[in-house]
């Protein structure tokens, strides 16, 4: 709901698609660079502790948002500076979400638990573009931050019920910490499986996961829908990704596999490019759909093959620089595709993220074909 209606109030008070990207870049940009700094905290301290600071954290500037709205002197730059001290707090949040499934569940049931929080996530974003469309048509803005607000407090409370054992806070000596980034680095770095997979995730989330920021360009500009008209978009997107999710949690036994994760980006993109040429509710509304199945296929692909990978004390180094493909290079993402938009409209920035997706995944396979024929040559 709050992703929404930050969109939402941003076109509102600028009208211009670019300070949409920029303000989407500047929620991501400390990720982008803090992450590995993150890292190295989340291994060293009590995961279920700190997301506890996290996520009163982000109430308190969901809550705060929402006053501002409803006092009706929020202004762009109130909007800017929320957003990116609520980067701030997702930099160390996300990874110590990520490697807290493992405490949670064990190993043998992590895929499942992976998968199922991606259904979890996204029955979320089934329901809240709904609730958050229909809030901003009858009630405002405002109260879809104030109710985001107060969702943390069950989920605050949650965790204070949780009976997991937990270490003591550890502190960093002079060093310490370039040391332990530079260890989380050189595993990655040594590791084809996970280094490959960090890149095509990166590679995606700067050019073909901007849903935030042109899907509501696309649907104001292109679709000429109203915040009600976004939010079934986006429900129709939720929809699609919680299919995926809960099919890959049938499919634990399976592990990841590298031709799941390529089949989910490459069926992301084309239907991406599908949605470029949509001018119809009912064709955005269907084609959505699939664009939210496979974003899930891969994302989830890609998550369980790094975690399925990673020694226990390096996760949160390894999660980190998931979050830093993931989300962390968000900001350049948004500000070439808001650029894009602002320039040629959101149909174009559709394209063109996805086209390159389309190319990345090709180059993948031809590579993987050369280095099976090479293996079969020297056998």
């Amino acid at each position: 709901m709050q992703t929404m209606a930050q969109g939402w109030l941003v076109l509102q008070l600028t009208d211009s698609p670019f300070l949409l990207g920029l303000v989407n870049a500047m929620q991501f940009l400390p990720m982008l660079l803090f992450s590995l700094f993150a890292g190295v905290l989340v291994d060293r301290v009590p995961k279920r502790r700190l997301l506890i600071l996290t996520q009163t954290a982000m109430m308190l500037l969901a809550l705060v948002m929402g006053i501002l709205t409803l006092t009706g002197i929020v202004r762009y730059f109130h909007v800017f500076i929320l957003a990116t001290l609520l980067g701030i707090v997702n930099t160390f949040d996300m990874p110590g979400r990520q490697a807290f499934v493992v405490e949670m569940v064990g190993k043998k049931d992590l895929m499942n638990a992976i998968a199922l929080n991606s259904s979890v996530f996204n029955a979320a974003r089934i329901i809240g573009p709904a609730l958050a469309g229909l809030s901003i048509g009858k009630l405002g803005i405002a109260a879809c931050f104030l109710l985001n607000g107060v969702s943390f407090i069950p989920v605050i409370l949650g965790f204070f019920l949780m009976t997991i054992k937990e270490g003591p806070w550890s502190s960093l000596g002079k060093g310490e910490m370039k040391e332990n980034i530079s260890e989380g680095l050189h595993y990655i770095g040594s590791h084809p499986i996970i280094r490959e997979t960090l890149l095509e995730i990166a590679f995606l989330s700067i050019f073909a996961m901007n849903f935030t920021v042109l899907i509501p360009v696309f649907s104001r500009n292109t679709l000429e829908l109203s915040a009600e008209g976004y939010g079934f978009l986006m429900t129709a997107f939720g929809g699609g990704a919680l299919t995926a999710g809960l099919l890959l949690a049938t499919r634990n036994t399976l592990g990841p596999v590298k031709r799941v994760l390529i089949m989910g980006g490459m069926g992301m993109c084309l239907f991406q490019i599908f949605l470029s040429f949509s001018t119809t509710l009912f064709s955005s509304v269907l084609i959505l759909m699939f664009v939210g199945f496979c974003t899930v296929i891969f994302t989830t692909s890609g998550n369980s093959t790094l975690q399925m990978n990673v020694p226990d004390h390096l996760r949160g180094r390894v999660m980190s620089a998931y979050s830093l493909a993931f989300a962390g290079v968000t900001p350049i993402g948004s500000f070439l595709s808001g650029s894009i938009a602002n320039w040629w409209g959101a149909p174009t920035a559709l394209s063109f993220g996805a086209l390159m997706g389309i190319i990345l995944f090709t180059m993948v396979l031809f590579w993987d074909r050369r280095k099976k024929n090479r293996f079969l040559q020297k056998g």
